[in-house]
């Protein structure tokens, strides 16, 4: 009786702790990417614009080839951190929605581009 009755309560209480699981490493990915474009925003004012697609988010890390005023790095440590899922950042500039000048955006839990729901990506505002 009393397994039955823990087991029961787990079944209650297990997918309830994985949704906010869920919901904070989705507010975890928020927090990067604002932080990431403040860093990227102390490169522009050094170097006058954002960072290519080419260059990457590596460039806050590494001076690219040719980019004079670069006062870096920008960030600590050795890589660009990694989403909350453990994939990589996306950066693309230009960027492809009006209003902004660049994306950085997480692929979400699936690293996959696309999705809806829990597995949408997390961009930039």
């Amino acid at each position: 009786m009393v397994l039955a009755i823990l087991g029961l309560l787990i079944g209650l209480v297990a997918p309830a702790a994985l949704r906010q699981l869920g919901s904070a490493k989705e507010k975890i990915a928020h927090q990067s990417i604002e932080r990431l474009a403040s860093v990227l925003d102390m490169y522009k004012l050094d170097v006058g614009t954002y960072p290519t697609t080419e260059q990457g988010l590596k460039a806050l890390l590494v001076r690219p080839e040719g980019v004079e005023h670069w006062s870096g790095p920008y960030l600590k440590g050795e890589n660009v951190p990694e989403d909350p899922w453990g994939h990589p950042f996306q950066y693309r500039m230009p960027s492809q929605r009006p209003g902004h000048d660049y994306d950085l955006y997480s692929l979400g839990p699936t690293g996959k581009p696309g999705g809806t729901g829990a597995d949408a990506e997390i961009m930039n505002e």
